[in-house]
């Protein structure tokens, strides 16, 4: 049953042995009072309370901009609020930086990583934690940790040469290493497949009988009624509500998060287009380090007017397909790609782009959107060939400015305007913008990577929507998604990716979860 804020009680404080029974109500591990932090476009955290009980996982629940990654990095130290109190075991305290939050006990895993690419898993292990232990006996413990809680990774590779679902291993681990007493996990099986999930559930309920408090964020409502024993929900800013989540379904959750009934992906019959728009045989390339992927004899075909999804565990090559397919990498073949009739194995970005193709890559802060720039400004990026650029080069302002206006009025971007910076964005909001200059520019085949990753229930629909409406356009659509649910919600046809080798594509209607597990597994 939804209630007003209550005030809350506490299992005992965490000890590294059981503690002896109280009669006493526990102070709550952290409290928040009052709240409040505004940006020059937004009030983003309006007097918010929140309380956490010692042992417990609680949620906070929010659509995308509601202010829930506002509200754990003031509890982290990242930023400070302007005014309100935060209580850590029933004293204030101020957190003025990451470094005091860990000093407290408080860890963070990040929807957006906090990693150098340029470093190892160590090194960049060896940075959050401070430590000045030798790389070698830190690289022991990460990969008994790693195996421990069944999220595998080598302590030596580069973090460039992970996928972003091996990154996310890299701040789970690290962030396990430091034993907090408060747990804050933002998103943190957005992109990790469904093998992975349980595993990791099962370890954060091992956490928090210890005593660990654990505050945990995530757009997959079905994990917070599985996981999390209360939740806090947020619209605009503001706690609207408290509920246990398992008393509820999950479209009654999201209708609390958005304040409104949950759209609905319409999904008509796949019109009957024979021509095919992208073409691939026999497709193979080395892997580009020693811990990459190797492509090994890769066959697709992908027709106008078709949603082809491929599905596979992080790090199997869907992020070397990509850059295949996108031009980013060149194919040793130019007849193994064709593009719209035409190959293309030899041609780089721009020129498959001026035959049609556009491109959503996974990590959308860093590669598909640059952070400091403004939306204009990213726009412009891809979109230069919709006459915003005319003859001599010159920039064609007022006409950039409309496309930008027009990308944010139809994909419903939260933001204060063509010339906020990217990463003034929410998660979602960013992905929407994303989407929109890519699917505004009409392409004929459109390449996208994890397109719901960190988004919530309302944004995953419509996006969702966006490729279905231009796929009865006309358009093909290959979609790379870690979530089997959206695979089966939108794909004609889905195949798997495994090792670098793809199974044959099969009917979506014809196949189920099970089965395409199996193969995911290399079945």
């Amino acid at each position: 049953m939804i209630a007003p804020i209550p005030s809350t009680s506490a299992a005992p404080p965490f000890e590294t042995h059981p503690a002896p029974v109280s009669t006493r109500t526990p102070t709550p591990r952290l409290s928040l009072r009052a709240i409040c932090k505004a940006w020059p476009s937004v009030l983003a955290n309006d007097r918010v309370d929140l309380d956490v009980k010692p042992g417990e996982i609680h949620a906070v629940l929010g659509e995308n901009g509601a202010g829930k990654s506002t509200l754990v990095k003031i509890i982290y130290g990242v930023i400070q609020a302007d005014s309100g109190e935060i209580l850590w075991e029933g004293r204030p305290v101020r957190i003025p930086n990451p470094a005091a939050a860990r000093a407290l006990g408080i860890g963070m895993v990040f929807q957006h990583f906090s990693l150098f690419e340029t470093l190892t898993v160590a090194e960049n292990v060896a940075l959050g934690l401070g430590t000045r232990a030798p790389i070698g006996v830190l690289s022991e413990r990460i990969v008994d940790t790693s195996r421990q809680y069944g999220l595998a990774i080598d302590p030596r590779r580069h973090v460039h040469e992970l996928s972003v679902g091996e990154r996310q291993r890299v701040e789970i681990v690290r962030c396990l290493l430091q034993s907090p007493r408060l747990l804050i996990m933002d998103e943190p099986t957005s992109v990790l497949p469904p093998q992975l999930v349980a595993p990791l559930f099962d370890t954060l309920r091992a956490i928090a009988a210890q005593g660990c408090s654990i505050l945990y964020i995530s757009h997959k409502l079905e994990e917070i009624r599985t996981l999390c024993e209360h939740a806090t929900v947020m619209r605009a800013g503001r706690v609207t509500a408290t509920c246990r989540p398992a008393e509820h379904r999950a479209d009654e959750l999201a209708e609390m998060m958005i304040g409104r009934e949950l759209p609905q992906v319409t999904r008509a019959a796949a019109p009957a287009r024979p021509d095919r728009v992208l073409q691939v045989r026999s497709l193979s390339l080395p892997a580009v380090h020693r811990h990459g992927t190797r492509l090994d004899a890769i066959d697709l075909d992908l027709r106008a007017g078709e949603i082809l999804g491929i599905a596979g565990i992080s790090g199997n090559g869907q992020g070397e397909l990509l850059d295949a397919l996108s031009g980013e990498r060149l194919a040793e073949h130019h007849a193994s790609i064709e593009l719209c009739g035409q190959a293309v194995g030899r041609v780089g970005v721009p020129g498959r782009r001026a035959l049609g193709l556009a491109t959503v890559v996974e990590e959308r802060l860093g590669r598909g959107a640059v952070p400091s720039l403004s939306l204009s400004q990213n726009a412009l990026l891809t979109a230069h060939r919709q006459a915003l650029v005319r003859p001599g080069g010159l920039i064609d302002r007022a006409g950039l400015r409309r496309f930008t206006e027009r990308c944010i009025a139809q994909f419903s971007v939260r933001c204060s305007g063509p010339d906020a910076a990217a990463q003034s964005l929410s998660g979602g909001n960013l992905q929407r913008f994303i989407v929109g200059r890519e699917v505004l520019q009409a392409p004929r085949v459109l390449l996208i990577a994890q397109p719901t990753w960190g988004v919530d229930v309302g944004a995953a629909a419509f996006i969702r929507q966006s490729l279905l409406d231009l796929r009865e356009r006309g358009a093909g659509v290959l979609l790379i998604s870690d979530d089997l649910d959206e695979l089966f919600e939108i794909s004609d046809r889905i195949a798997v990716i495994a090792g670098g080798r793809l199974a044959p594509a099969r009917p979506a209607a014809s196949t189920d979860a099970a089965e395409i597990g199996l193969l995911m597994a290399g079945a």
